[in-house]
């Protein structure tokens, strides 16, 4: 864990704010604290960034999670599957406003780019996917993968 310390001024503070903003969508923050600070110098806001630089490995509140490298791990034709159902689940979370893991994990999504036949009933075999997930991205997301898959 590493900590990056960023003062910017209350006023004037455009170019110092897109220099916080660019280094906080570039590494995976852990907490942001924050305070306003009025000297001589005049007033400011004093951040402290605690982070992890480019991280592999996540903490998930019990233990480390190791971020698995599917690239590595399915064959050339599973990963081409993988990547087109990776873009089909970003559709759906940008569209629920939710994070992409919420709608399928990686793992649930390399489960289903193993599957030999890609239908709602297969999607119930893969841990992790549930009625209620099938229920509500099943059907769509079938025929997202199989309209992608003849373009």
């Amino acid at each position: 864990m590493q900590f990056k310390h960023f003062s910017i001024p209350v006023s004037n503070a455009e170019p110092f704010e897109e220099e916080l903003n660019r280094f906080l969508r570039s590494h995976k923050v852990l907490g942001v604290e924050s305070s306003v600070i009025n000297d001589k110098n005049g007033a400011y806001w004093a951040y402290c960034i605690k982070y992890i630089e480019k991280a592999l490995n996540t903490y998930n509140g019990d233990s480390m999670v190791i971020k698995k490298d599917y690239r590595t791990i399915l064959d050339e034709d599973t990963f081409q599957k993988f990547s087109k159902l990776r873009e089909i689940r970003k559709q759906f979370a940008t569209e629920d406003a939710i994070p992409a893991y919420a709608v399928f994990t990686d793992e649930e999504l390399a489960g289903l780019a193993k599957l030999e036949t890609f239908n709602v009933k297969n999607m119930l075999t893969i841990k992790g996917i549930g009625q209620k997930k099938v229920e509500k991205y099943g059907e769509k997301f079938v025929r997202l993968f199989i309209e992608n898959k003849q373009d």
